[in-house]
């Protein structure tokens, strides 16, 4: 079944800059981290600078954040984070051949990309604004825990709750790729500077990384922007 996610009008109002280009990715074999993958995130350590708008990217998902009340120096979004701790230890952890794929991206690009196993999400991903009775599934102090989000705070959800809090800083459990995940949705989130055709080549190549693991995979893509959304929404 084909993952199509849906974004409150609210998001646009708030970022008519928003882009996203979202990945449905089946029949796919992941697996441990290996020499490669290591490899791919040992490379995007190394080219922190090859992006020249990448500061001004993260500042533009700085002001996103500011916008909906949130604290970028406190909860930064996911490729910044990505970022400091790369620049901090000049290395990233490996986790598996996915989520490393898409985490070099995410640092060769100052790009946030979120990966979700499609196969635990209970209906369409919607990006909407909180209303703060929501539930968050999450790990802290090594331990499970469940907590509500802020109202108005900007999350990525499903019917069962929040699978991402505060637009694109930390993902939930429930939701989360794993080594036996075959059926993976991949969200790519731009704001202006960012060129248009910087997020369709990650996109690409995170396509060609998928394909690499199982050249049999089907992916499909959507280009989501505020014109073509509300187009589409209206023609339906």
């Amino acid at each position: 079944m084909a993952v199509n996610p849906l974004i409150g009008p609210e998001i646009f109002a708030m970022r008519s800059d928003f882009t996203a280009l979202s990945i449905h990715a089946e029949f796919v074999r992941n697996g441990p981290s290996d020499a490669y993958s290591v490899d791919l995130l040992r490379t995007a350590c190394s080219e922190l600078d090859a992006a020249p708008w990448a500061e001004d990217h993260l500042n533009s998902w700085r002001d996103a954040y500011r916008a909906f009340g949130a604290k970028p120096q406190r909860t930064p979004c996911s490729a910044e984070a990505l970022r400091k701790r790369a620049q901090r230890d000049h290395a990233l952890p490996a986790v598996n051949a996915v989520v490393d794929l898409y985490n070099a991206l995410s640092v060769r690009y100052a790009l946030p990309i979120g990966g979700e196993d499609a196969v635990l999400y209970d209906g369409a991903p919607t990006l909407v604004q909180a209303s703060g009775d929501e539930l968050f599934d999450t790990i802290s102090e090594g331990e499970a825990k469940i907590e509500k989000v802020d109202r108005g705070e900007v999350i990525w959800r499903d019917a069962q709750g929040v699978t991402c809090r505060r637009w694109n800083w930390r993902q939930g459990t429930r939701t989360r790729i794993s080594e036996s995940s075959t059926s993976m949705w991949f969200v790519l989130e731009r704001l202006d500077p960012m060129p248009v055709q910087s997020l369709l080549e990650a996109g690409a190549k995170l396509i060609d990384g998928l394909r690499r693991l199982s050249p049999e995979i089907h992916a499909t893509q959507r280009f989501l922007d505020q014109d073509t959304y509300v187009n589409q929404r209206q023609t339906r």
